[in-house]
């Protein structure tokens, strides 16, 4: 089995920990456990206690009972056993794509968005066709191009909604109509949901509450702000939860008996986490559009208050290269495009402490005055 490098992934790996101003990630500002707590009013919590009495044993292979229940709480219509525990998202979008694609299957991924959609399907021997999203129709893909793309032995399509790394949300109405073209061929509909939109959370809209052959994936690791928990799940209908079952085994045991309790404690508390993320989303957008419109070198397609956004830069240089040399000399990391195969770009995550945006975004300004 071959498989291309993993561009963003390879990317930070190499080079966020020497970052002085890192502006690139998607993560809504991460916390530690101190402060969950204190935003719960929470000081004398109970959650030590079970972190120090618990025994250090398997736990529940594929989540425990509660945290089951409360992921299936976030959905309109999925039992608990439809849940399945995986090791973030990464995980959740392996297991299902490790589950159900085999070689010789016809795959249709949206493009570009997270690597692994279109990446892992063709390492393990399928098909791909690539359905590009158009930064001229707010970064949306074409419903027609689907039309044509679909064929009767598609087997899955895989969307990641909000997009990564634009950040463009595609409504109810769009899912509707992919929904429609897949079900006329049978096949599955995979979709990383991580990026919550936080200005109107309430309208989302889960692949798996509108389709039976939908698949969801998700994590705490973006807008719930912890992805060290490392905790993500899968949701699908039972035959499918099933097959995933089966495949599970091979790739992971268990997420872990404290990563279990702490999931289930970030969950119990979504409500005032976010409330927390909300503010910090609108807040630091309206810094981030303000400092857009006073830079003649950046254009972008606003997200939908998502946690990661691509700019567009106007310089007569490769953005990788540029990239390279803004960190070396400035300490601001952000993620070039060429990483996303958006040559031309970057990923910029807004959604960091306000500190970090603020002096970011003006060393950005500052090192982009060399090409006027």
């Amino acid at each position: 089995m071959k498989i291309a490098e993993f561009g963003v992934e390879n990317w930070l790996n190499q080079w966020e920990k020497s970052a002085k101003y890192d502006i690139s990630q998607s993560t809504i500002s991460s916390m530690t456990i101190s402060e969950l707590l204190a935003m719960n009013g929470d000081q004398d919590s109970d959650l030590y206690d079970q972190l120090n009495q618990i025994k250090m044993n398997y736990g529940w292979i594929e989540g425990s009972p509660s945290f089951k229940q409360l992921v299936s709480d976030l959905y309109d219509h999925v039992q608990p056993d439809q849940v399945l525990q995986t090791n973030g998202a990464t995980g959740a979008n392996y297991l299902a794509l490790y589950s159900l694609i085999e070689s010789g299957d016809h795959v249709i991924s949206e493009y570009p968005s997270y690597q692994q959609l279109y990446d892992i399907p063709r390492s393990l021997g399928a098909e791909v066709d690539l359905w590009h999203i158009h930064e001229a129709d707010s970064w949306y893909p074409d419903i027609e191009e689907l039309k044509k793309l679909v064929r009767p032995n598609t087997k899955m399509i895989c969307l990641n909604n909000a997009n990564n790394p634009t950040g463009t949300l595609l409504d109810k109405t769009f899912l509707q109509q992919v929904v429609e073209i897949a079900k006329s061929v049978g096949a599955y509909v995979l979709v990383d949901e991580v990026y919550l939109p936080l200005d109107q959370p309430e309208n989302f809209t889960s692949i798996v509450d509108l389709y039976d052959r939908g698949i969801a994936t998700n994590s705490l690791s973006k807008s719930y702000s912890f992805p060290g928990v490392r905790i993500g799940w899968t949701v699908a209908n039972n035959t499918v939860t099933d097959i995933f079952r089966k495949y599970r085994d091979y790739t992971m045991i268990c997420g872990g008996v404290w990563n279990d309790i702490l999931a289930v404690y970030i969950l119990q508390h979504r409500d005032q986490l976010l409330a927390r993320n909300q503010k910090i989303v609108l807040h630091n957008l309206e810094i981030f559009k303000n400092w857009v419109a006073d830079e003649p070198r950046v254009s972008v397609i606003f997200p939908q208050a998502v946690s990661t956004s691509c700019i567009k830069l106007d310089i007569p240089e490769p953005t990788e290269s540029f990239c390279l040399r803004l960190l070396k000399e400035t300490g601001v990391l952000l993620v070039p495009g060429e990483r996303f195969d958006l040559p031309g770009h970057a990923r910029l995550g807004y959604c960091t402490d306000e500190v970090t945006l603020k002096k970011g975004l003006s060393k950005l300004s500052e090192f982009l005055r060399q090409f006027d």
